[in-house]
């Protein structure tokens, strides 16, 4: 099944670039191309992509507002964020408008290549500086606590003791570990000194039996059990 995308950018330089590189994949076509972001909301409902790829900052309408436009017409198009920032200014209004992915423009050409791949199935993919964000401000954002009944202040058992009662194994804690520090599968896999397949297995496990849906949310549930403060640095 062929990916069609369309990429909205106001540079041109980036935009080629983005555009020639999603063309030399296999399973991609780029159907549009957009200066702005108006362009990229009526591109968008004209030719219905199955995935938007969508600069943050655009004369006309911001990325946040076409992902919001986008989303709310209700046409099957996935909007992935490509862009420069990672503030909160830049991230929070995108993802509330419905963004499924965000990348820095420092990733690699692989990186986006699987991330328009992960939206298009339908899938979150967050940048690991926005994933470690987005877990800072979900463990110190007063309104979170108040979701449930405060408990008293208890000391962080040992790694073992986790283990036990989550029912992972050492090496599984292990690429949790590394994980929630923002390794991805390949530097986990050289850390480890395993093959990527075998970190892909772990992780596979490791969602399965906290029943934890990807790896923002397991990059959260590692920072709530202590073992991202626990990694070493």
């Amino acid at each position: 099944m062929t990916i069609r995308v369309l990429v909205a950018d106001d540079q041109a330089v980036v935009r080629d670039g983005v555009v020639l590189l999603l063309s030399s994949a296999d399973d991609m076509e780029v159907v549009g191309e957009a200066g702005d972001g108006r362009q990229a909301v009526q591109l968008a409902s004209e030719l219905r992509p199955d995935v938007a790829l969508v600069d943050l900052r655009m004369p006309e309408l911001d990325g946040a507002r076409v992902t919001a436009e986008v989303v709310a017409a209700d046409i099957g198009v996935r909007v992935l964020i490509l862009t420069t920032y990672a503030d909160d200014d830049a991230v929070l209004p995108a993802l509330r408008a419905g963004a499924l992915g965000y990348l820095t423009k420092d990733a690699t050409g692989e990186a986006l290549l699987a991330a328009v791949r992960e939206v298009a199935a339908g899938r979150t993919v967050l940048d690991t500086a926005v994933q470690r964000r987005l877990v800072q401000l979900l463990v110190s954002e007063p309104g979170t606590a108040a979701a449930t009944p405060p408990a008293a202040p208890v000391p962080t058992p040992p790694a073992e003791v986790q283990v036990r009662t989550e029912g992972l194994t050492r090496r599984e804690i292990d690429v949790v570990r590394l994980v929630a520090g923002g390794l991805n599968n390949r530097q986990v896999a050289r850390a480890m000194v395993v093959s990527e397949a075998t970190v892909k297995t772990h992780l596979n496990h490791v969602l399965a039996k906290l029943a934890v849906e990807d790896r923002a949310a397991l990059v959260a549930w590692a920072w709530r059990h202590g073992l991202a403060d626990t990694m070493e640095r």
